[in-house]
């Protein structure tokens, strides 16, 4: 898979993705549960892969972390983040590079490395790739948490385009196909999104190969009874369907 194609998705779209409050469906269903868990980062190193407009780096950096660090393969998504420091600062320092290739990080450690729905944008090698540099850049004790969408998602989810991904294969034939798929924007059309598709297999292993001995800990996410109360025309058509997957590990 060429990283252009991810990349080409997101200069085209950034406009759409830039924001200060919850505008995509996954920063109610995922995003508040990955901040959760990444916490206490007071006084830690962190590094945001595939950090976006910045959305979720700034929330690690207005939590207490001594250093945050972004890091984008798309241009657009670093020129809007940077944009937001420019207007806002929170000393967050952002680079366009990709999450396969940490070399310009060398002899850099950090206490936490997120990757928020990276993995579904790369074929297995390239997570696999990317899983053994971010445990070399870990110190000891440091952890990794990380999103996927639900691997069973784009078999059950039907096809409403608040969630959606286009299967081109089954579980096992798939693996590695691209499934192109959608998520809602609260106000306005639905936004690109892809799903490079992976069993649990695949991520288990990969991240065992990597060099983690620890057992992950994951946590199946999806529309709970607060987002129901919250919006149930929103939320409703999702309600008791697997969304995403979030993982921690630590080294």
């Amino acid at each position: 898979m060429n990283p252009d194609s991810a990349k080409k998705i997101f200069d085209d779209s950034s406009e759409y993705w830039a924001r200060d409050e919850p505008k995509l469906l996954s920063d109610w269903t995922a995003r508040p549960f990955l901040l959760a868990w990444s916490l206490p980062v007071e006084g830690k190193r962190v590094l945001d892969l595939g950090c976006g407009e910045g959305y979720f780096t700034r929330q690690l950096s207005r939590e207490g972390a001594a250093r945050v660090q972004g890091v984008d393969i798309s241009s657009g998504m670093i020129d809007a983040a940077r944009a937001n420091e420019a207007k806002a600062p929170l000393g967050i320092d952002y680079s366009v590079g990709c999450a396969t290739d940490l070399s310009a990080f060398e002899g850099e450690s950090y206490d936490l490395i997120t990757a928020v729905f990276v993995y579904n944008y790369l074929k297995i090698d390239q997570m696999r790739q990317s899983m053994s540099q971010i445990f070399n850049h870990l110190d000891k004790g440091g952890k990794f948490v990380f999103s996927l969408p639900h691997p069973v998602n784009p078999f059950l989810s039907g096809k409403d385009t608040r969630f959606h991904f286009e299967r081109s294969g089954g579980w096992f034939s798939g693996r590695d196909h691209i499934f192109e798929g959608t998520i809602a924007l609260k106000e306005g059309n639905p936004v690109a999104v892809r799903c490079i598709h992976k069993t649990f297999e695949d991520v288990f292993s990969a991240l065992r190969d990597a060099g983690f001995e620890k057992f992950p800990e994951m946590k199946e996410l999806a529309v709970t009874e607060k987002h129901l109360e919250k919006d149930e025309s929103f939320f409703g058509p999702l309600k008791d369907l697997p969304l995403h997957i979030a993982l921690r590990v630590e080294r």
